[in-house]
């Protein structure tokens, strides 16, 4: 394998951010590649810019004029103490400080609230500690509390546990304070109880998100119902069920808590809506995860009736061969500089036809995908036809590695979403009718009749692929709990629930 199909191998399985670096560290390390938007401007270089430039659109945008800053004229060497800058000289910097404070003025924009970081959970708790006026060991217990804490903020081991470090700890620290002859340690010596730890825990529990501390899910949900307005209707209804009956509301026995309760069914439903309006994670709400936005790699538009598929332009590279540098080599100088010229050189015009193969492989392994799963374009996930690597790969007459590799990572954006071209492809199950269903077709079935089923009577596994049978598609009840977990769907026990 020639080292240019390495990097034309390497190129093609890389997604749109680690191209964007592998061309920036291109740039750095070969003099000769450069980038047509930093390029200078040159017209004897326009001849050959479709040579040598992979650029995005048909036309590249013409630079425009950039008017030098005014150079300062009379200014003099001493101002009055009691002058302003801008007294005597308006400089375009104070003009563009105004400018901006013009923009941002009467906004919600704040600089202030630009946060570089999110705010952990245990951030967040020792900011409302540092406010509280505790003793010193106060402080050593709900630290080591806090430190005890998950993302979700539950306390998940036992207050033995946390009694056993704290002792550990301190019988440490007073053992090397008599070591070094410490009196003032020995005073401090203070026994840590059980019931102080309990006690501070109770602290930590009335701080915000309110449920944090929590040792269960029963106890989390009793401190978020306890903070409740005390006029909420069904409010003493909801504490009783949490507290004695949880169980049955998690096995969705409904007859057993209208018996249990003394209610019918429309007043347990408004309970157990008040219970279901708390928030089984308190810790999620002060640390969850950032958004990561995706930049699609191709989009795919209807255009005149027909799909139409085009790469992104903001993605394409816009590289050259620097004319300047590309015009300093000798044909017949063998020197050590012109040697390094000619390398460079040969490096760069592979770097950019490597490129361009990218590009024009991503766009077409696109269109064959789109051609084929035009049903899903026009009708949605239970349109979606089979489809595997081979059929791509004999279609374009690629290997399939090669196919992998166009597709994993790589994004399109279509009417319905964005989705990885990885997304396209899926098994196939034959029908009565002697056709193929998709796998992803099949899944949106499943979904489409859980969604439609009686609350009271949910379907069971047994049930779906009896009611797919009778529309012509051999599934088993296997198989749809197979597909049911894999989109997070509860089984039909966990699905019952009150009208």
């Amino acid at each position: 394998m020639t080292p240019q199909l390495q990097q034309a191998i390497r190129l093609l399985q890389l997604s749109s951010m680690e191209l964007q670096i592998e061309i920036q560290e291109a740039l750095e390390s070969n003099m000769m590649l450069e980038s047509v938007e930093d390029a200078p401007e040159d017209p004897a270089d326009d001849d050959k810019l479709g040579e040598n430039a992979l650029v995005a659109g048909n036309v590249l945008d013409e630079p425009q004029d950039m008017t030098p800053l005014a150079e300062p004229e009379n200014i003099p060497d001493e101002l009055a103490v009691d002058s302003a800058w801008e007294d005597t000289y308006e400089s375009s910097a104070y003009e563009s400080s105004i400018n901006i404070s013009h923009r941002y003025e009467g906004s919600s924009f704040n600089f202030e609230n630009q946060n570089s970081a999110d705010e952990t959970l245990g951030e967040h708790l020792l900011w409302q500690l540092n406010l509280s006026p505790i003793s010193d060991t106060d402080r050593v217990i709900a630290i080591t509390i806090i430190d005890a804490l998950d993302d979700d903020g539950y306390l998940n081991c036992d207050l033995d546990e946390i009694h056993f470090s704290l002792v550990e700890e301190t019988g440490d620290e007073e053992t090397k304070s008599k070591e070094t002859g410490s009196e003032e340690a020995k005073d401090d010596e203070t026994d840590i109880g059980l019931d102080e730890i309990e006690a501070v825990l109770h602290m930590i529990q009335a701080m915000e998100p309110t449920g944090v501390g929590a040792r269960n899910l029963q106890e989390c949900l009793m401190l978020q119902l306890r903070q409740c307005d005390k006029d909420a209707p069904s409010l003493a209804l909801a504490i009783e069920l949490v507290s004695k009956h949880l169980d049955l509301l998690a096995s969705r026995d409904f007859k057993q808590l209208m018996r249990r309760l003394k209610l019918d069914q429309e007043e347990l439903q408004k309970v157990i809506v008040l219970i279901q309006s708390m928030n089984p994670r308190p810790g999620g709400q002060i640390h969850e995860a950032r958004s990561e936005y995706i930049t699609p790699d191709v989009y795919v538009k209807k255009v005149k009736g027909r799909w139409r598929v085009v790469l992104n332009p903001e993605l394409m590279p816009q590289l050259r061969v620097n004319s300047s540098y590309a015009g300093m080599i000798r044909r017949a100088d063998n020197s050590e500089e012109n040697v390094s010229l000619k390398a460079h050189l040969q490096e760069a015009r592979w770097f950019i036809k490597s490129l361009q193969s990218r590009s024009e492989t991503l766009l077409r392994v696109a269109t064959c995908i789109v051609e084929r799963q035009r049903a899903f374009l026009e009708y949605g996930e239970e349109a979606m036809k089979p489809m595997v690597l081979h059929d791509v790969a004999d279609a374009l007459g690629m290997h399939e590695s090669t196919i992998s590799r166009v597709t994993t990572r790589k994004y399109m954006h279509t009417s319905r979403g964005i989705f990885e071209l990885k997304y396209f492809f899926s098994s196939h199950l034959s029908t009565n009718h002697g056709g193929e269903a998709s796998s992803t077709a099949i899944r949106a079935l499943i979904k489409k009749l859980i969604g439609a089923e009686a609350p009271q009577k949910p379907l069971s596994d047994s049930k779906i692929s009896s009611l797919l049978s009778e529309q012509g598609i051999k599934v088993a009840r296997r198989t749809v709990a197979k597909y049911r977990e894999a989109m997070a769907i509860p089984p039909s026990n966990e699905r019952k629930r009150l009208a």
